[in-house]
């Protein structure tokens, strides 16, 4: 494919992208990303001295309170929680678990400090599957990484100090509006070399410097288990398929518009997960999902490739929500039921 055709289809790919579910972006589930952030700037900034002055294990008091107001004072958010947990470890599932799962949702949120300070020696880190992912990017190939609002982001880059590969260059794509606050506060209080680089979503050149990023043999990170809005209007060559697959013993809709890219631009698909295991243990595990390096001019056959990548993500995350069932941070209704 030519230089000036990749950019053709990749303006093309980032409509697609931005896939929404109809009618189904009205309610609570598609409308995410428009959803005002629960957050006060003067809370958050409190909190950012605390980690900083008087430690991790002092402001990790304040965890269980901030934990426990959010438990009983975000009714919607709360039965979200409810429906999954009930997915994830059985309708045993009761309050406990619940506030297990906003407090581990604190704890990384509050980890994010020290690891955009990079003080990953206050952190029992296991890093698994790095290997075929850093080969990617030393071939300055670059690679795709997916994940889902499962543990820490921030976390993945401790890989750099734990297996000494400073070289690695990280981008995180991501639709950064509905998280402005805190975002703008981590960013200032971050390292520069720590600081994540961030190509937003939703922009006509997004998937462009995605691209360029690829090609300079960076690695492209993103969290698929959320699409943004699309649009009505736009027309159906332009918009992502929603694919519905059974998750946790239920049908959902994921999108393939990233694996659309990444089958675009040829590159390998790993999962990426920074899972939070209480304490100051996090377990940071890859997997190789697909290898779209080989050019396919068969469109059934580029479809069907698709597919099953979209298959092996959605298989690859349900193990970590059963295996892991406090970290999956997805606060809103992800099976559409309050639509219906």
């Amino acid at each position: 494919m030519k230089h000036t055709d990749v950019e053709a289809h990749a303006v093309n790919e980032a409509a697609r992208a931005r896939v929404g579910q109809g009618a189904a972006d009205k309610v609570d589930g598609g409308d995410w990303a428009r959803a005002p952030e629960r957050s006060n700037m003067l809370a958050l900034r409190f909190i950012v001295f605390m980690a900083l002055v008087c430690g991790r294990h002092v402001t990790r008091l304040l965890l269980p309170p901030i934990a426990l107001y959010f438990l009983l004072f975000a009714p919607t958010q709360r039965r979200h929680i409810k429906r999954y947990l009930f997915r994830a470890i059985g309708p045993h599932a009761g309050w406990l678990d619940g506030f297990r799962l906003i407090h581990a949702f604190a704890s990384t949120v509050l980890d994010r400090v020290y690891f955009l300070r990079g003080r990953m020696d206050l952190f029992e880190l296991s890093v698994q599957g790095n290997e075929p992912l850093e080969a990617e990017a030393v071939a300055g190939r670059g690679a795709f990484m997916l994940g889902a609002h499962v543990g820490s982001f921030e976390v993945l880059g401790a890989c750099k100090q734990q297996t000494h590969q400073h070289h690695l260059r990280l981008a995180m794509l991501m639709f950064p509006d509905n998280a402005q606050r805190i975002t703008a506060i981590l960013n200032a209080i971050a390292l520069p070399e720590l600081r994540p680089h961030v190509i937003a979503l939703g922009r006509p050149h997004s998937m462009l410097a995605l691209r360029d990023w690829l090609d300079g043999g960076g690695l492209g990170g993103m969290l698929a288990d959320r699409t943004l809005p699309g649009s009505e209007d736009q027309p159906a060559s332009q918009r992502g398929n929603s694919i519905v697959l059974p998750f946790l013993g239920q049908p959902a809709a994921f999108n393939d518009g990233p694996f659309r890219l990444a089958a675009l631009l040829r590159r390998k698909v790993f999962f990426m997960a920074g899972l939070y295991r209480g304490g100051a243990r996090y377990d940071i595990q890859f997997d190789l999902l697909a290898d779209f390096g080989e050019r396919v001019t068969d469109a059934a056959e580029r479809e069907r490739r698709i597919r099953a990548a979209v298959e092996a993500y959605v298989a690859r995350l349900e193990t970590i929500c059963r295996a892991y069932p406090y970290n999956w941070f997805n606060f809103h209704d992800f099976w559409l039921e309050d639509a219906a």
